[in-house]
């Protein structure tokens, strides 16, 4: 009988890498709530906390088994930040979340304190975004990553609650080849208004996307006036989405932003990584079963004549580790014809 298993060298095995990108749109009707009960300004799709530190948003009613969670939205703001102050609403907490996010996203310095982000990124004395919106993407929606150069976001900043108008929109430009290492959470590039060289915008960003961690960290400076007015529902006592962060909760805040949102587009990206297993059969290789059914009486039942060529069919094939413990199996779509006037080669990879 011959050997049950061959063992694989070096050249029977290869590795391939292979990335899946799905584009992602968020439009302003879904962000803003779509859904609402009947007779009442609740928003069924938009899920709150007793602790009143974020809010996250859903594709559908979030209590309905079909709803999809999309992102959380809460802000922040350094204790360094000229709207730090022991009189504004959630003082404290408004502080703690962008302590969290910093340490999280841009690590420390080398005296041990949590460094700001930075418009740059170059983490030195220069400009710093002291006051942010804070975006989380599901993992539902970034799968590995965000793709480098596919992130835009764009917000109302002018016009009425009815009739909104001067969209700007923040990207990622030039990220596919130029992006920045510098952080514990990886990637990260930052978010311009425009494209050109040098910025329309300014030397510095207006924002920072972080692609493993799918989070974009927006600074609330981008909103310099009320685009629906002093008497829009959402914030008739501040002239700013800015002036929120002070003299409202984390979630007013939160409210006024996602009124302010028109859409949202990126793709993200699966890695997909595969070993490809080349299992040869040589022509005297596995020419015989080792089925029980194969044998009857000593003799092979394959055969009509004692001095024909042994025959068999592969259908199966099983990888083992070193210890010969089954880790997978692959199945060839038809039984194959095996003697030893003919060789096979298949090809098995193992994606993970």
């Amino acid at each position: 009988m011959a050997a049950t298993f061959k063992a694989l060298g070096g050249n029977d095995t290869t590795t391939t890498r292979t990335l899946l990108h799905e584009a992602i749109p968020l439009t302003g009707t879904i962000v803003s709530g779509t859904y609402f009960l009947e007779s009442s300004d609740t928003q069924t799709n938009i899920k709150r906390y007793g602790h009143g530190m974020w809010e996250s948003v859903y594709d559908y009613p979030y209590l309905s088994s079909s709803a999809n969670h999309i992102f959380d939205l809460t802000i922040g703001y350094s204790a360094q930040s000229n709207l730090s102050g022991a009189a504004n609403m959630q003082n404290a907490k408004k502080i703690n979340i962008y302590n969290q996010m910093a340490q999280v996203l841009v690590g420390f310095d080398e005296n041990g304190l949590v460094r700001r982000f930075d418009q740059d990124g170059d983490h030195s004395g220069g400009n710093k975004i002291n006051e942010a919106f804070f975006i989380n993407y599901a993992r539902l929606l970034t799968k590995d990553e965000i793709k480098k150069g596919s992130y835009n976001i764009t917000f109302y900043t002018a016009g009425t609650k009815q009739v909104p108008t001067t969209p700007v929109t923040f990207a990622d430009h030039g990220a596919a080849t130029t992006y920045k290492t510098n952080s514990p959470a990886g990637d990260y590039s930052i978010l311009y208004t425009s494209s050109a060289t040098p910025r329309a915008d300014g030397t510095s960003g207006k924002g920072l996307l972080y692609y493993q961690a799918g989070v974009a960290v927006l600074t609330s400076s981008i909103f310099l006036n009320n685009p629906f007015g002093p008497d829009n529902q959402y914030d008739k006592q501040f002239s700013s989405v800015r002036a929120c962060m002070t003299g409202s909760l984390i979630t007013s805040s939160c409210e006024a932003l996602r009124n302010l949102w028109r859409d949202n587009n990126f793709s993200n990206t699966t890695e997909l990584n595969s070993t490809v297993y080349f299992c040869r059969a040589n022509h005297n290789e596995f020419n015989y079963s080792s089925n029980p059914t194969y044998l009857s009486s000593s003799k092979l039942v394959v055969k009509n004549v004692s001095d024909d060529a042994p025959v068999s069919y592969v259908t199966t094939i099983g990888l083992y580790a070193d210890d010969n413990e089954l880790v997978a199996v692959a199945k060839v779509s038809e039984p194959l014809k095996k003697d030893p006037t003919n060789e096979l080669t298949l090809r098995v990879r193992l994606d993970y």
